[in-house]
């Protein structure tokens, strides 16, 4: 009869084993800078990851004044006085996880560390921030393009860790998100229907309310907005120089990064670090 048992007990495992989660590399707070949350049906679990690149906040044109409102309530969040989570938005190609990155690579000297949620994975946030917590260390939780449709329910679980529960987030851990879209969340022209003036006020519907509920606790907006060809040509010069010699930026190559904007039909440091990879890497071709 034991040996059935066994038996059976064997076949179940067997069975069970391949739906287990991965054996998670511990990390270690005081050794890495960023890791990733991932979701699963026991609760989840963080990766380290290494930073992306080398990417440093001087290396951002043309979002002067975003880096300094960003660099400067994560400053506070890390010495420990009042700071808000914040919410990036604004035009593809900006600069906003870029900036995040950047951040991370700048401020892990001054004691920052990073963990990626992507959207799906939002039900466990709760999980996530409990866990977090308990560590000494001081956390941005980031999400990047960050939106949601009319029927996801996701946003529900980020809502009430932003603001929606008696305890709140730690002391410890902040929110940044980048998204497109200033609400998060689509809107449309029926969301207006049942709003109304009263006397001279407007007062909107439930639609509206709820949609603009969700970026409404997020305490800082950051918007971004596409380049002008100035700063755009300036964005091109740094990265050109930045992957290839001085001399590779010259009229020959302004020219080109014009044709190249017009082509893409924009302007943003997205398509400026685009231009650049082009440029330089036909120039060694050639070479």
């Amino acid at each position: 009869m034991d040996d059935e048992l066994a038996r059976r007990l064997l076949g179940v495992l067997e069975r069970v084993e391949p739906w287990l989660p991965p054996t998670p590399v511990e990390v270690d707070w005081n050794r890495d800078v960023a890791a990733l949350w991932q979701r699963h049906m026991l609760g989840g679990h963080l990766t380290p990851v290494p930073p992306r690149d080398a990417l440093r906040l001087d290396d951002l044109l043309g979002i002067e004044r975003q880096k300094q409102a960003l660099v400067d309530n994560t400053r506070a969040f890390l010495r420990g006085y009042p700071a808000n989570h914040a919410l990036l938005w604004g035009a593809r190609g900006g600069g906003k996880s870029s900036l995040v990155r950047a951040l991370l690579n700048d401020l892990a000297g001054e004691g920052l560390r990073l963990v990626q949620v992507d959207r799906h994975d939002l039900a466990g946030l709760p999980v996530l921030v409990e866990r977090l917590r308990r560590e000494p260390h001081r956390f941005v939780v980031y999400c990047d393009d960050l939106s949601f449709e009319g029927h996801d329910d996701a946003y529900k679980a980020l809502k009430s860790v932003l603001d929606g529960t008696l305890t709140g987030p730690p002391e410890n851990v902040l929110l940044y998100a980048t998204s497109n879209r200033r609400h998060l969340l689509p809107e449309s022209m029926s969301d207006n229907d049942d709003s109304r003036l009263v006397g001279e006020e407007l007062h909107h519907g439930d639609a509206v309310e709820e949609k603009i509920s969700l970026s409404d606790r997020f305490g800082l907006w950051l918007g971004f907005r596409p380049f002008d060809q100035a700063t755009y040509l300036e964005a091109c010069a740094h990265w050109v120089n930045w992957l290839g010699d001085d001399g590779d930026w010259n009229d020959e190559a302004r020219g080109e990064a014009i044709r190249y904007a017009t082509l893409r039909g924009g302007r943003s440091g997205r398509v400026a670090w685009q231009f650049a990879c082009q440029w330089v890497g036909r120039l060694r071709l050639e070479a």
